[in-house]
């Protein structure tokens, strides 16, 4: 196991923004974790544990493993976009979903419209959003949504986001997840940030 493929595969967990991986032979001796504080560091850590015996087969000592937790709103901020307000409008049979973004002082708005179907509308705000990140990010990357749902893991539900990103010839496929509730769609938007979040910053105009 690489460094690399262990911190690919914790930087999936949700609320975990940042991490660093040190291998040495076949164990690993430390492991940093920069994360939100949505759940007990403890619950993180166990996570961590968790992912690395069952992708791996590799038992971790939690003693190597430190967390550091920060408000969303903090680590959120600066080169990251961040929601201020999400719309539906349904004309007839044809609805337009409209994702409103704060990035460096601007707003950046986006709108998706497609039939005004239960089936359709959190795809749609998921393409909304994509739509608005297209404005402020360099033309030549190109983004698409593979699959958007909100399924019930834990007892609780999660958005999931999966995008799809080519930059450069090549082609990335990345998965996004936000703890959901009634407001759903504001979910899905942060699930397609997720997804996205660690690569933005690199693509800005």
């Amino acid at each position: 196991m690489k460094s690399r493929e262990l911190e690919e595969k914790v930087r999936r967990l949700p609320g975990v923004e940042g991490v660093r991986v040190v291998v040495e032979g076949d164990d690993v001796t430390e492991v940093h974790v920069l994360a939100t504080n949505g759940k007990p560091a403890k619950q993180v850590v166990r996570d961590v544990q968790s992912l690395a015996q069952a992708a791996f087969g590799t038992a971790i000592d939690r003693r190597v493993v430190s967390v550091v937790q920060l408000p969303e709103a903090d680590l959120a901020g600066g080169d990251r976009p961040m929601i201020e307000d999400v719309a539906e409008r349904i004309d007839g049979s044809r609805m337009t979903a409209t994702v409103t973004l704060a990035w460096h002082g601007e707003q950046i708005v986006g709108e998706a419209e497609g039939a005004a179907s239960a089936n359709t509308r959190l795809r749609l705000v998921a393409e909304a959003t994509l739509d608005a990140l297209r404005r402020a990010l360099k033309e030549a990357t190109a983004f698409d949504i593979v699959s958007v749902d909100v399924p019930t893991l834990g007892g609780r539900p999660i958005a999931i986001a999966q995008v799809v990103m080519v930059a450069d010839g090549i082609e990335r496929l990345m998965v996004g997840s936000a703890l959901s509730g009634v407001e759903s769609p504001r979910s899905v938007v942060r699930a397609v940030l997720d997804a996205l979040n660690r690569h933005i910053p690199e693509l800005r105009r």
